[in-house]
């Protein structure tokens, strides 16, 4: 009897074990997911938004420029890009199935090559991201806790169907993301290391916005982008991310 009842108490402790170890792994991405989007405005507000028009500039550090910039973005699957460069409209778009290019000087529309409509693929899907991971293929592993610029964040990895990873560090007293980091393709053609921080947050009808994007690259500040302002759901149609 006394075997039985020390067997017993071990296998509750172990089972106790599990219980505690389980939150910190296989449910920490559900939790911290949740508290971000409701941090973020909720379910119910993100959900709401079929589409955005935000407005603002482009600093680019190392030459001194500030280029005027509005982005479109219909979810899931479109996206729209518009600058001024030192007098010249660039515009890019992904229309859900390919990427386009103005040229600089000579207006011509030139389709970008996959490995460079892979970005503007994945800011189209706006908040479907956090909403609805599993219809894009989208899912999301904890990799533990790191200081960064002095505050505690939550490291969550993105991880997309065709192997790209977005890492997001999650600031842990507001659950809002502060910071993400990810290797992608510059403007040569090789892979470059990118950490974008995200501030100045503030309130667009629900829905909580970083005005103040940060954006470094090889470990140095390369642009800033600073918007003027976010409007949702103002009725975008599909012919706006077609270049003709």
């Amino acid at each position: 009897m006394k075997s039985k009842s020390s067997k017993l108490a071990i296998i509750l402790v172990l089972f106790i074990l599990i219980l505690n170890i389980l939150p910190a792994g296989a449910q920490a991405e559900k939790d911290i997911m949740e508290k971000m989007v409701a941090a973020m405005g909720g379910r119910e507000a993100l959900s709401q938004v079929k589409d955005s028009k935000i407005t603002g500039t482009m600093e680019i550090i190392q030459f001194g420029l500030s280029l005027p910039m509005t982005i479109y973005q219909k979810e899931p699957d479109k996206f729209r890009l518009e600058m001024e460069v030192k007098g010249y409209s660039v515009v890019q778009v992904y229309n859900g199935e390919k990427a386009q290019v103005s040229n600089l000087q000579t207006g011509e529309i030139i389709d970008l090559p996959p490995d460079q409509a892979r970005g503007m693929k994945k800011e189209a899907l706006g908040n479907r991201v956090w909403l609805e991971p599993d219809k894009y293929g989208i899912t999301y592993v904890y990799k533990g806790e790191e200081t960064v610029d002095g505050k505690k964040c939550y490291i969550l990895d993105q991880k997309f169907s065709d192997g790209d990873v977005i890492t997001f560090y999650i600031e842990a007293s507001s659950y809002l993301p502060y910071m993400t980091r990810s290797v992608g393709i510059d403007a040569s053609g090789g892979q470059v290391e990118t950490e974008n921080r995200l501030t100045d947050y503030r309130p667009v009808g629900q829905i909580m916005f970083p005005f103040v994007i940060t954006i470094n690259q090889a470990g140095a500040e390369y642009a800033r982008m600073k918007y003027n302002e976010v409007v949702y759901n103002t009725g975008l149609v599909d012919s706006l991310f077609v270049l003709k």
